[in-house]
């Protein structure tokens, strides 16, 4: 069947990379087409009547008459969009906003229209061609994919348009193909509690004998699947055996009942998923499912530190990105298994490019797709049907490539750095403001902190590092590492959302010992960054960052925000 299945659709997936890689060959030609119709439709726009896009006639006119913009200018509008108001960024109806975490640390809402929605799945749909492509060169098999992603909204704005994860809306606008090759019921995906989420998609697909594929936003999420089969093992043998869902579940007592109904016992595959634990005393998804092809998920910045646990959990199975994308765009599109390099999506947007020399320039000189150069890292600037004109998302790419005149990029990092167990971007501006408010609920001064993230935890904790003003002591520290806890839900949404569902474990406060921070500088400037340029970070993302640095005192928040201590 699988066979079968592959010779009906490598056809059409020749089809639509052969399109896309003969644009490549222009692609100049192909990013001045999509920005000047751009332009012509959005001209009556609020935003296009401000910056007269009735009178651009081209590229160099666009870019001479539209300033680099940040989501602080953008914010205005998409204020009024989320009131209610129409025809403010857009021509087209908003249907949607994605709610990301922006620099300034207020929510981002980037608009989504019926077209912007076409574009991205355009890229998604060339995305999946390209690994279907990728996947018949293995020879490995086509089948199910295994997703835990949620597709609940976090709420409406103020004039109805719902807002969330861009990955909800995906799910939520799923057709019924895209249903049908779930290795679960659709409604698998419903449970707000994260634990039910994954433990049913982890039933449902271990009962599945075409599971193949699995699909997570994020690596370190992809672990997380793992370590959920693994912890929850036998409980899932036992629901598989009786044809249950287990009643310790925090599961809706409507989806419970909807789901049941959809199970029937399985005592083969539970006797012969039982032999494997009992034989190797642990069950993993390379065990559970020996013929899995693919795992697709993000590539790039951070991703290297999770992948390289990778093999523990899945084997030899090859990773796919997909695209590399964000809640604004689709930024690239990857063409081969276990490569980081996508090529640029001329198609979804159009891609201006930012040099370094330029980065602490006001109003940049930017550089187009077939001007930049192999090896140099540029910031990169996007401008599309969501309303995001000119938009600087802070992401850096390397090129690492051409795709015939089409740059291939590889994201690098975002500029001035994010903070992420799961995927919810705390920045140093959030960290900075919960450390204003703590120093002055605790009437206390530190000499600096700095936000990491724990070593062998999946998703890991965060570990609030300080250091106190000589003299001074901190004489409650559980009950400020709870207000820490607090005051960070307060003030970003995307972390609180996650947190009350624990998809983040409680953080841990090490109280660090005298002169720690100055240390970890000396170690700085030894590797050779000036003095002039030192920057000292408030989160970090190197898990090696602060290693060496003596630790006085160490506590955990437990699930339940009781605190203990640890010497």
């Amino acid at each position: 069947m699988s066979s079968i299945l592959q010779t009906l659709v490598s056809p059409y997936a020749r089809s639509i990379t052969g399109q896309f890689l003969r644009k490549t060959q222009q692609a100049n030609r192909v990013q001045r087409a999509f920005l000047l119709s751009l332009v012509r439709r959005h001209q009556s726009t609020e935003f296009g009547r401000r910056y007269q896009f009735n009178q651009i006639r081209s590229v160099e006119e666009f870019l001479a008459r539209v300033p680099v913009l940040s989501y602080r200018d953008h914010q205005p509008y998409t204020e009024k969009i989320a009131r209610g108001e129409s025809n403010v960024l857009t021509s087209d109806l908003v249907v949607y906003m994605n709610m990301t975490s922006g620099s300034t640390g207020q929510k981002k809402l980037i608009p989504v229209t019926a077209r912007s929605q076409r574009m991205r799945n355009k890229a998604h749909r060339t995305g999946l061609c390209f690994g279907l492509e990728a996947l018949r060169t293995t020879g490995r098999s086509l089948g199910k994919i295994l997703v835990t992603s949620a597709m609940e909204w976090f709420g409406e704005t103020e004039g109805g348009i719902p807002y969330g994860p861009v990955s909800a809306n995906h799910l939520r606008n799923a057709d019924a193909l895209e249903r049908h090759l779930f290795a679960h019921p659709y409604d698998a995906l419903a449970p707000s509690d994260n634990l039910a989420r994954h433990y049913v998609c982890l039933l449902f697909a271990l009962n599945n004998p075409n599971t193949r594929f699995i699909g997570a936003n994020f690596p370190v999420l992809a672990l997380q699947l793992a370590q959920y089969l693994e912890a929850y093992a036998d409980s899932l043998i036992d629901d598989l055996e009786r044809g249950t869902i287990a009643p310790w579940l925090n599961l809706e007592p409507h989806l419970r009942s909807r789901l049941e109904r959809q199970l029937s016992p399985t005592p083969q595959r539970a006797r012969q998923l039982r032999q494997i634990r009992d034989r190797t005393g642990r069950l993993t998804p390379i065990l559970a499912w020996p013929d899995l092809s693919l795992i697709t998920t993000a590539l790039g910045g951070t991703s290297d530190f999770y992948l390289q646990r990778f093999p523990e959990y899945f084997g030899d199975i090859p990773v796919f990105g997909g695209i590399y994308s964000s809640s604004e765009t689709a930024f690239g599109i990857y063409r081969d298994f276990n490569d980081s390099g996508s090529i640029l999506a001329i198609e979804s947007g159009f891609f201006e490019f930012v040099p370094s020399s330029q980065w602490n320039v006001e109003q940049p000189t930017t550089l187009l797709a077939e001007e930049v150069q192999i090896g140099q890292h540029y910031r990169i600037l996007i401008t599309n049907y969501n309303g995001l004109y000119r938009y600087d998302i802070g992401d850096v790419v390397e090129v690492v490539g051409f795709c015939h005149k089409t740059p291939v990029i590889t994201f690098r990092h975002r500029r001035g750095g994010l903070l992420s167990s799961t995927s919810e971007k705390t920045t140093e501006f959030h960290a900075i403001q919960v450390m204003k408010q703590l120093q002055q609920d605790f009437d206390i001064a530190l000499t600096n902190f700095c936000i990491t993230l724990s070593e062998n935890e999946t998703p890991p904790s965060y570990l609030v590092n300080i250091e106190l003003v000589s003299g001074q002591t901190l004489s409650n520290p559980d009950t400020f590492l709870e207000q820490f806890d607090r005051h960070l839900q307060e003030i970003h949404t995307s972390y609180a959302f996650k947190r009350q569902r624990n998809q983040i474990p409680p953080p841990r406060l090490r109280v660090l010992a005298s002169g720690s921070f100055d240390r970890v500088r000396q170690r700085l400037l030894q590797r050779g960054i000036p003095e002039h340029h030192l920057k000292f970070p408030h989160i970090s993302e190197d898990r090696q960052f602060l290693t060496g640095v003596a630790i006085e005192q160490e506590v955990y928040l437990s699930v339940n925000c009781s605190s203990f201590f640890k010497s």
